[in-house]
Protein backbone atom coordinates (compact mmCIF):
# COMPACT_ATOMS: atom_id res chain seq x y z
CA UNK A 1 0.00 0.00 0.00
CA UNK A 2 1.36 3.33 -0.95
CA UNK A 3 2.20 6.31 1.57
CA UNK A 4 -0.05 8.63 1.99
CA UNK A 5 0.98 11.74 0.23
CA UNK A 6 1.81 14.23 3.77
CA UNK A 7 4.46 16.57 2.06
CA UNK A 8 4.95 18.06 -1.36
CA UNK A 9 8.26 17.37 -1.97
CA UNK A 10 8.72 20.59 -4.63
CA UNK A 11 7.94 22.47 -1.73
CA UNK A 12 10.17 20.66 0.63
CA UNK A 13 12.94 21.43 -2.07
CA UNK A 14 12.23 25.06 -2.16
CA UNK A 15 11.98 25.08 1.55
CA UNK A 16 15.49 23.48 1.92
CA UNK A 17 17.50 25.54 -1.34
CA UNK A 18 16.41 28.64 1.43
CA UNK A 19 17.52 27.00 4.58
CA UNK A 20 20.79 25.64 3.09
CA UNK A 21 21.55 29.19 2.46
CA UNK A 22 20.64 30.22 6.36
CA UNK A 23 23.79 31.03 8.18
CA UNK A 24 22.94 28.21 11.19
CA UNK A 25 20.50 25.62 11.94
CA UNK A 26 16.88 27.28 13.35
CA UNK A 27 17.11 28.07 17.04
CA UNK A 28 14.51 25.59 17.77
CA UNK A 29 16.47 22.65 16.16
CA UNK A 30 19.34 23.78 17.96
CA UNK A 31 17.28 23.65 21.30
CA UNK A 32 15.96 20.41 20.51
CA UNK A 33 19.06 18.89 19.67
CA UNK A 34 20.78 19.82 22.90
CA UNK A 35 17.72 18.39 25.06
CA UNK A 36 17.64 15.21 22.52
CA UNK A 37 21.85 14.94 23.32
CA UNK A 38 20.86 14.82 27.15
CA UNK A 39 18.98 11.09 26.23
CA UNK A 40 22.93 10.07 25.40
CA UNK A 41 23.84 8.84 28.26
CA UNK A 42 21.03 6.07 28.93
CA UNK A 43 22.69 4.54 25.08
CA UNK A 44 25.04 1.32 27.32
CA UNK A 45 27.68 1.37 24.43
CA UNK A 46 28.80 4.46 23.22
CA UNK A 47 29.38 4.62 19.02
CA UNK A 48 32.71 5.07 17.51
CA UNK A 49 30.81 6.04 14.45
CA UNK A 50 27.61 8.23 13.82
CA UNK A 51 25.72 9.53 11.35
CA UNK A 52 24.44 13.03 10.99
CA UNK A 53 20.96 13.20 9.68
CA UNK A 54 20.31 16.33 7.45
CA UNK A 55 23.27 17.76 9.54
CA UNK A 56 23.15 21.13 8.69
CA UNK A 57 19.67 21.85 9.21
CA UNK A 58 19.93 19.26 12.74
CA UNK A 59 22.06 21.67 14.15
CA UNK A 60 23.44 18.77 16.02
CA UNK A 61 27.31 18.45 15.85
CA UNK A 62 27.94 20.22 19.37
CA UNK A 63 25.46 18.62 21.41
CA UNK A 64 26.48 15.39 20.28
CA UNK A 65 29.92 15.81 20.34
CA UNK A 66 29.83 17.39 24.55
CA UNK A 67 28.60 14.04 25.03
CA UNK A 68 30.80 11.50 22.78
CA UNK A 69 34.07 13.55 22.48
CA UNK A 70 35.87 11.63 19.77
CA UNK A 71 33.23 9.88 18.01
CA UNK A 72 33.65 9.83 14.15
CA UNK A 73 30.66 11.95 12.27
CA UNK A 74 29.83 11.48 8.97
CA UNK A 75 27.09 14.31 7.76
CA UNK A 76 24.45 13.19 5.71
CA UNK A 77 22.28 15.87 3.58
CA UNK A 78 19.62 15.21 1.36
CA UNK A 79 20.18 18.11 -1.58
CA UNK A 80 23.15 18.98 -3.49
CA UNK A 81 23.25 22.70 -1.86
CA UNK A 82 22.88 21.54 1.47
CA UNK A 83 26.45 18.90 1.25
CA UNK A 84 27.96 21.77 0.05
CA UNK A 85 26.63 23.84 2.72
CA UNK A 86 27.87 21.50 5.21
CA UNK A 87 31.24 20.92 3.58
CA UNK A 88 31.48 24.81 4.23
CA UNK A 89 31.00 24.48 7.48
CA UNK A 90 33.20 21.93 7.85
CA UNK A 91 36.42 23.77 6.58
CA UNK A 92 38.98 25.21 8.27
CA UNK A 93 38.84 28.59 9.09
CA UNK A 94 41.65 31.05 7.41
CA UNK A 95 44.33 31.16 10.43
CA UNK A 96 44.31 27.21 10.05
CA UNK A 97 44.86 26.91 5.91
CA UNK A 98 48.28 25.00 6.68
CA UNK A 99 45.77 22.06 8.32
CA UNK A 100 44.40 19.22 6.30
CA UNK A 101 40.89 19.67 5.04
CA UNK A 102 38.20 17.22 5.92
CA UNK A 103 35.33 17.82 3.97
CA UNK A 104 34.88 14.41 2.80
CA UNK A 105 32.91 13.31 5.69
CA UNK A 106 29.52 14.92 3.82
CA UNK A 107 27.58 12.46 1.57
CA UNK A 108 24.14 12.28 0.10
CA UNK A 109 21.09 10.60 1.65
CA UNK A 110 21.08 8.44 -1.35
CA UNK A 111 24.90 7.29 -0.87
CA UNK A 112 24.90 6.01 2.23
CA UNK A 113 26.72 2.62 2.64
CA UNK A 114 24.85 -0.31 4.33
CA UNK A 115 26.03 -0.49 7.65
CA UNK A 116 27.62 2.24 8.01
CA UNK A 117 27.64 3.45 11.71
CA UNK A 118 26.54 2.27 15.29
CA UNK A 119 24.43 5.55 15.69
CA UNK A 120 21.94 7.42 13.05
CA UNK A 121 21.44 10.70 14.54
CA UNK A 122 18.26 12.56 13.02
CA UNK A 123 16.64 16.03 14.79
CA UNK A 124 13.87 17.80 13.70
CA UNK A 125 13.41 15.44 10.49
CA UNK A 126 10.79 13.29 10.17
CA UNK A 127 7.95 15.08 9.99
CA UNK A 128 9.47 16.81 6.97
CA UNK A 129 9.50 13.50 5.26
CA UNK A 130 7.48 13.08 1.68
CA UNK A 131 7.81 9.02 2.79
CA UNK A 132 8.22 8.49 6.22
CA UNK A 133 8.01 5.04 6.28
CA UNK A 134 10.68 4.83 3.12
CA UNK A 135 12.97 7.23 5.50
CA UNK A 136 12.43 5.04 8.42
CA UNK A 137 13.36 1.71 6.07
CA UNK A 138 16.77 4.05 4.91
CA UNK A 139 17.76 4.65 8.98
CA UNK A 140 17.22 0.93 9.00
CA UNK A 141 19.20 -0.17 6.04
CA UNK A 142 21.84 2.46 7.15
CA UNK A 143 23.01 1.18 10.39
CA UNK A 144 24.77 -1.78 11.86
CA UNK A 145 23.44 -4.80 13.24
CA UNK A 146 23.04 -3.68 17.18
CA UNK A 147 23.72 0.10 15.73
CA UNK A 148 20.38 2.71 17.08
CA UNK A 149 18.41 5.29 15.68
CA UNK A 150 18.03 8.53 18.17
CA UNK A 151 15.46 10.90 16.61
CA UNK A 152 13.12 13.89 17.29
CA UNK A 153 10.17 15.36 15.00
CA UNK A 154 7.08 17.35 15.89
CA UNK A 155 4.03 15.80 17.30
CA UNK A 156 0.27 16.67 16.29
CA UNK A 157 0.16 18.95 19.55
CA UNK A 158 2.17 21.15 17.43
CA UNK A 159 1.59 24.51 16.28
CA UNK A 160 -2.22 24.14 17.80
CA UNK A 161 -3.00 27.84 18.09
CA UNK A 162 -1.92 28.55 15.13
CA UNK A 163 -4.64 26.14 13.49
CA UNK A 164 -7.22 27.65 15.56
CA UNK A 165 -6.58 30.75 13.61
CA UNK A 166 -6.40 29.55 10.29
CA UNK A 167 -9.98 27.15 11.00
CA UNK A 168 -11.72 30.59 12.56
CA UNK A 169 -10.66 31.98 9.36
CA UNK A 170 -11.86 29.44 7.13
CA UNK A 171 -8.50 28.77 6.08
CA UNK A 172 -6.93 25.10 5.06
CA UNK A 173 -4.39 23.96 7.82
CA UNK A 174 -1.66 25.78 8.02
CA UNK A 175 1.15 22.52 8.06
CA UNK A 176 1.21 19.13 6.73
CA UNK A 177 -0.34 16.49 9.43
CA UNK A 178 2.07 15.59 12.17
CA UNK A 179 2.54 11.94 13.40
CA UNK A 180 1.09 10.73 16.93
CA UNK A 181 4.45 9.24 19.16
CA UNK A 182 1.99 5.87 19.16
CA UNK A 183 1.94 5.65 15.82
CA UNK A 184 5.17 6.33 15.34
CA UNK A 185 6.50 3.58 17.63
CA UNK A 186 4.13 1.03 15.64
CA UNK A 187 6.34 1.90 12.06
CA UNK A 188 9.59 1.16 13.99
CA UNK A 189 8.77 -1.69 14.66
CA UNK A 190 7.26 -3.13 11.29
CA UNK A 191 10.39 -1.09 9.74
CA UNK A 192 12.44 -4.09 11.87
CA UNK A 193 13.77 -1.74 14.66
CA UNK A 194 13.89 -3.50 18.14
CA UNK A 195 12.53 -2.05 21.84
CA UNK A 196 11.37 1.33 20.68
CA UNK A 197 11.16 3.71 23.30
CA UNK A 198 9.11 7.46 22.38
CA UNK A 199 8.54 10.47 24.64
CA UNK A 200 7.77 13.61 24.21
CA UNK A 201 7.26 17.28 25.88
CA UNK A 202 5.22 20.33 24.98
CA UNK A 203 7.47 23.65 24.59
CA UNK A 204 5.80 26.94 24.71
CA UNK A 205 7.10 29.93 23.27
CA UNK A 206 5.74 33.57 23.37
CA UNK A 207 6.58 36.37 20.70
CA UNK A 208 6.24 40.21 21.25
CA UNK A 209 4.37 40.61 17.27
CA UNK A 210 2.57 38.41 14.69
CA UNK A 211 5.52 39.86 12.75
CA UNK A 212 8.29 38.38 15.18
CA UNK A 213 6.41 34.83 14.91
CA UNK A 214 5.88 34.68 11.26
CA UNK A 215 9.45 35.89 10.87
CA UNK A 216 10.73 32.58 13.25
CA UNK A 217 8.11 29.91 11.56
CA UNK A 218 9.84 31.16 8.64
CA UNK A 219 12.81 29.88 9.61
CA UNK A 220 12.29 26.54 10.50
CA UNK A 221 10.64 25.99 6.87
CA UNK A 222 7.61 26.62 5.71
CA UNK A 223 4.15 24.74 5.09
CA UNK A 224 5.32 21.98 2.89
CA UNK A 225 1.62 20.44 3.10
CA UNK A 226 -0.11 19.63 -0.50
CA UNK A 227 -3.36 21.26 0.73
CA UNK A 228 -1.40 24.86 1.43
CA UNK A 229 -2.30 27.75 -0.99
CA UNK A 230 -1.44 27.28 -4.79
CA UNK A 231 -0.50 30.61 -5.64
CA UNK A 232 0.84 33.76 -3.81
CA UNK A 233 -0.76 35.44 -0.97
CA UNK A 234 -2.05 38.45 -1.10
CA UNK A 235 -1.44 41.69 0.88
CA UNK A 236 -4.65 42.15 2.40
CA UNK A 237 -4.59 38.05 3.39
CA UNK A 238 -1.51 38.65 5.29
CA UNK A 239 -3.31 41.53 7.19
CA UNK A 240 -5.90 39.54 7.88
CA UNK A 241 -3.73 36.39 9.35
CA UNK A 242 -1.54 39.69 11.05
CA UNK A 243 -4.56 40.69 12.49
CA UNK A 244 -5.48 37.28 13.76
CA UNK A 245 -2.68 36.68 15.42
CA UNK A 246 -2.41 40.06 17.48
CA UNK A 247 -5.64 39.41 19.01
CA UNK A 248 -4.76 36.35 20.31
CA UNK A 249 -1.67 38.23 22.37
CA UNK A 250 -1.61 37.99 26.50
CA UNK A 251 -1.58 40.81 28.77
CA UNK A 252 1.88 41.15 28.49
CA UNK A 253 1.09 41.47 24.69
CA UNK A 254 3.19 38.34 24.01
CA UNK A 255 1.46 35.42 21.70
CA UNK A 256 2.39 31.81 22.36
CA UNK A 257 2.28 28.58 19.78
CA UNK A 258 3.14 25.44 21.84
CA UNK A 259 5.45 22.88 20.27
CA UNK A 260 5.01 18.93 20.84
CA UNK A 261 8.28 17.59 20.97
CA UNK A 262 8.38 14.11 19.92
CA UNK A 263 11.94 11.76 21.07
CA UNK A 264 12.25 8.11 20.04
CA UNK A 265 15.50 5.68 19.70
CA UNK A 266 15.76 2.19 18.48
CA UNK A 267 17.83 -0.57 17.91
CA UNK A 268 18.71 -2.55 14.88
CA UNK A 269 18.59 -5.72 16.04
CA UNK A 270 20.07 -9.27 14.42
CA UNK A 271 17.39 -10.85 11.87
CA UNK A 272 15.73 -13.53 13.70
CA UNK A 273 15.14 -16.37 11.34
CA UNK A 274 12.26 -19.12 11.45
CA UNK A 275 12.23 -21.48 14.21
CA UNK A 276 14.58 -24.32 12.49
CA UNK A 277 15.75 -22.05 9.51
CA UNK A 278 19.58 -21.74 9.35
CA UNK A 279 20.70 -18.50 9.78
CA UNK A 280 22.30 -16.59 7.25
CA UNK A 281 24.32 -13.21 7.43
CA UNK A 282 25.58 -11.60 3.98
CA UNK A 283 29.30 -11.35 3.50
CA UNK A 284 28.69 -7.79 2.72
CA UNK A 285 26.46 -7.13 5.91
CA UNK A 286 29.66 -8.49 8.41
CA UNK A 287 31.77 -6.38 6.51
CA UNK A 288 29.72 -2.78 7.41
CA UNK A 289 29.45 -4.14 10.77
CA UNK A 290 33.26 -4.83 11.13
CA UNK A 291 33.88 -1.36 9.77
CA UNK A 292 31.49 0.28 12.11
CA UNK A 293 33.10 -1.19 14.80
CA UNK A 294 36.13 0.43 13.91
CA UNK A 295 34.88 3.91 13.55
CA UNK A 296 34.84 3.60 9.67
CA UNK A 297 31.73 3.26 7.18
CA UNK A 298 32.10 0.49 5.29
CA UNK A 299 33.21 1.96 1.40
CA UNK A 300 34.36 5.54 2.49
Amino acid sequence: MAEPVLVDPQALARVLSRLSRAEAAPWLHQEVARRMAQRLPVIRQPPQSWLDWWGFIGGGEAPVKAVLGAARRWVVEPTPALVQRSQEALRNPWWMLGRKQDVGKVMLDTDVPPGSAQMLWANMVLHASPQPLQMLAHWHAALAVDGFVMFSTLGPGSLRELREVYAACGWAEPHPPFTDMHDIGDQLVHGGFADPVMDQETVRLTWSSPQALLAELRSLGGHVGPTRHAGLRTPRWRERLLAALGERADAQGRIELSFELVYGHAFKAMPRPAPGAPVAVPLEQLRASLASRRGKPEGL
